[in-house]
């Protein structure tokens, strides 16, 4: 009898105790990903956890359209690299698909992508990286690529519309929907700057959560109509997934702003933005007072 009582109550503790241990390991995986978050968006900061440090693979090969401000952007990507800890490898060359090449990195980069630039065991290579979670972010024609394959249309969101691309290059106003990401949080609620504006086969809101949107009555080209977005994210089929349609002149590759924004999508798609944030806290980015405030009820559905 005595024996009996014992194992029900070692049973009984045991139920107790498991979703305490799950909660503490929980909490334990979100400071860890918040501190990593904090050390990586202090610019210049030495001082960086080497579990923080991730490897970047940056791939700009084009097969049709070239974008001149390719070498612009690498310098970017390269220099956010070096100011973080992160390593950071650029490529042209296919080649590099492969499923054991690609486990070496946190994040694959399309930078200005365009046209068809794999064959099928890249393909297969590519969408089983991101399958055992790896990340990815997409640069302004990333989405004008390699239209003839639905899996990577829906990596990264929507594609590019082929009948009536992009506007010319000129100014608009973005309107800020999510302010409270490490790639929104320094930016001012409306923000105008001067791009090349593209217009999408489909609107992407149904399966992405909405960073930015474009006003169609801030600028000429725009086919939209009034939900016109322009950056996102997601996750998708078991990895992470970052876009945006900005980028094509060089000069914005030098705007402090922008470089910021581009940095909080990189963190993302290399797992380090946090799954859950209980408390405010508070990060620095360059010289923004940043806030990260807990999540509202019709948030909860877009925490990844």
């Amino acid at each position: 009898m005595k024996r009996r009582w014992r194992v029900s109550s070692i049973f009984v503790l045991s139920l107790i105790l498991l979703p305490l241990m799950l909660v503490a390991c929980q909490s334990s995986t979100a400071t860890h990903t918040v501190d990593c978050l904090t050390a990586l968006t202090r610019t210049g900061d030495t001082a960086i956890p080497a579990a923080c440090r991730k490897r970047l693979l940056v791939f700009s090969k084009t097969a049709a359209y070239r974008h001149a401000s390719i070498p612009a952007g690498k310098i970017a990507l390269q220099e956010l690299a070096a100011q973080h800890g992160f390593a950071v490898d650029f490529s042209e060359d296919s080649n590099v698909f492969t499923t054991a090449n690609l486990a070496h990195y946190d994040a694959v980069i399309f930078l200005m992508t365009s046209g068809g630039i794999f064959d099928t065991s890249q393909d297969t290579a590519f969408r089983r990286y991101i399958q055992s979670g790896g990340g990815f972010v997409g640069i302004h024609s990333a989405s004008d690529t390699m239209y003839s394959w639905p899996w990577y249309g829906g990596l990264v969101g929507s594609f590019n519309n082929v009948f009536n691309k992009h506007s010319s290059i000129q100014s608009a106003v973005l309107h800020v929907e999510d302010p409270y990401t490490p790639s929104t949080d320094m930016l001012p609620s409306y923000w105008r700057r001067t791009d090349e504006w593209y217009n999408f086969a489909i609107n992407p809101r149904p399966a992405v959560h909405v960073l930015l949107t474009v006003d169609e009555r801030t600028y000429t080209g725009g086919i939209m109509g009034p939900d016109h977005p322009i950056s996102w994210y997601q996750t998708y089929d078991g990895g992470r997934s970052w876009y945006t349609a900005m980028g094509h002149t060089a000069e914005t590759y030098s705007e402090p702003l922008f470089r910021a924004y581009l940095w909080g999508g990189i963190l993302y798609a290399v797992g380090l933005w946090p799954h859950s944030v209980v408390t405010t806290r508070q990060l620095i980015v360059n010289r923004y007072l940043v806030l990260i405030k807990p999540p509202r009820i019709a948030d909860v559905q877009h925490i990844v």
